[in-house]
């Protein structure tokens, strides 16, 4: 257990110690105005509370990324409570936070246009085409992930709720930001979060279940090693280059600058700690239940319920529908409506009107409807992959943005080269990839890693 509150207390002191030190560096400035009052299109872009930012933000990034992903990630040990803190703090916050902020100061533009701006047009198309693609893929899985829970409470088959969440999926996609996203999108936020505090909280006064220590051996419960399955596995956790896809929607509706490191590295931080909880809940239970490593491979919302009604009883299985069902849902449609503004952004397509919007969003849903008909476990290992790879790309924009302010810019060039590292890693040697032995890969991954930080370096450092 003092692993687990060593590494929850680290979590919060960051947001006070090094997401004040990063609003400091890029000059955080009250007076300027933001894009919510300057283009205010009464669709997209309008002024919400900081609270409501803050709730909608963190939803948008968590739905089942921090429970699925650190289930999951449980199976390596103790050791994934040192990814989430240390990714959460020097990668997955820094990622959010000039993610969010380079488009708060860029009239809320989408990630390939800023990617336009500081490394080309060749990187934007083909960053907005992984953005897209993600978009669609991260709908697809946690509608299948919440219907799969509903066709088990319920008994109704999990395609007709498919077919139900797409449907609600396309409306909350086409209405403006503060018709639906902002009424009723702070209040999951807030039960989502409480959640996660139920569950830690009935787990440290179950004497039946303890959260192992960094020295607890025997909980190593995969045949994958650390380097890169660990980093990929635990990824809304730590970092993931998803959440860029989700900081435009937000940046659009910010009253004031200040609120950038409460929304964008305060989330990340919050998401964090969810993480972190569901692995300790997680390892606690492959302690006492190692069946629970079987289940979660197939449905993870599956294992979710069980731990959810073994920890807290009735009140877990209704916290259970709503953390691994309605949360999910809402950050499904949300992805979609990323997918939308992102396409529209690229080229130019005016979204006033509601079929302007529908044009975009129709082709996106169908092709994320049909991916529910795919494996799970094979969508969510191409989510893994194509992230890193808008993290890395959104780090190295961060990188030329700080170099061009003349501020130091070491601050995103660092998680800019581990990203790189993981993301080679992961695609030379993963089963999805090219399927290279660790030792060859890992020795490729370090060589293109270091080529391209000095090619970097050496274009963009005049």
């Amino acid at each position: 257990m003092y692993s687990f509150l060593i590494c929850f207390l680290a979590l919060i002191g960051s947001y006070f110690l090094y997401g004040k030190l990063i609003e400091k560096v890029v000059g955080v400035d009250e007076n300027n105005t933001t894009p919510a009052y300057e283009i205010n299109d009464g669709v997209d872009y309008v002024p919400l509370s900081r609270l409501k930012n803050f709730l909608i933000h963190f939803l948008n990034i968590a739905g089942l990324g921090p429970i699925f992903g650190a289930i999951q990630g449980a199976l390596f040990g103790p050791a994934a409570f040192l990814w989430i803190v240390l990714g959460t703090i020097f990668i997955g916050a820094v990622h959010d936070f000039f993610s969010g902020f380079m488009s708060l100061r860029n009239d809320g533009l989408t990630m390939p246009n800023i990617i336009a701006k500081y490394l080309g047009n060749t990187v934007q198309k083909f960053i907005a085409f992984i953005i897209i693609i993600t978009g669609v893929l991260v709908a697809a899985t946690f509608a299948t992930g919440s219907a799969d829970l509903l066709a088990k409470l319920t008994n109704v088959d999990a395609f007709i709720w498919i077919v139900i969440i797409f449907i609600y999926f396309l409306i909350a996609t086409v209405f403006p930001v503060d018709k639906i996203i902002g009424k009723i999108y702070p209040i999951f936020g807030a039960l989502f979060l409480l959640m996660a505090v139920f569950m830690i909280g009935a787990l440290l006064l179950n004497p039946a279940y303890t959260i192992p220590e960094f020295t607890t051996q025997g909980l190593y419960l995969t045949d994958k090693t650390i380097f890169p399955y660990l980093f990929v596995t635990i990824a809304c956790g730590a970092i993931s280059g998803f959440h860029a896809s989700q900081s435009p929607i937000v940046a659009r509706c910010m009253k004031n600058e200040n609120d950038a490191r409460p929304v964008f590295f305060g989330a990340m931080v919050l998401e964090g700690i969810t993480a972190l909880i569901w692995a300790a809940v997680a390892m606690a239970f492959f302690h006492g239940q190692p069946q629970l490593a079987v289940i979660y491979g197939a449905t993870p919302s599956v294992a979710v319920h069980e731990m959810a009604l073994a920890l807290l009883g009735p009140l877990g299985v209704i916290l259970a529908v709503i953390g691994v069902v309605i949360c999910p849902i809402t950050t499904g449609d949300t992805s979609l409506r990323s997918s939308r503004i992102t396409f529209a952004d690229v080229f130019n397509i005016n979204q006033e009107n509601i079929k302007s919007r529908l044009k975009l969003a129709v082709p996106l849903f169908i092709a994320s409807f049909a991916l529910t008909f795919v494996d799970f476990t094979l969508i969510w290992r191409y989510f893994a992959w194509a992230q890193l790879i808008i993290a890395t790309a959104v780090l190295f924009a961060g990188t030329i943005y700080l170099i061009q302010k003349e501020k130091p810019y070491i601050i995103t060039l660092a998680p800019a080269i581990v990203c790189t590292l993981i993301t080679f890693g992961y695609i030379l040697q993963a089963p999805e990839g090219l399927g290279l032995p660790s030792m060859i890969a890992n020795v490729i991954s370090v060589i293109a890693t270091l080529v391209i930080t000095i090619v970097f370096m050496k274009k963009y450092k005049k």
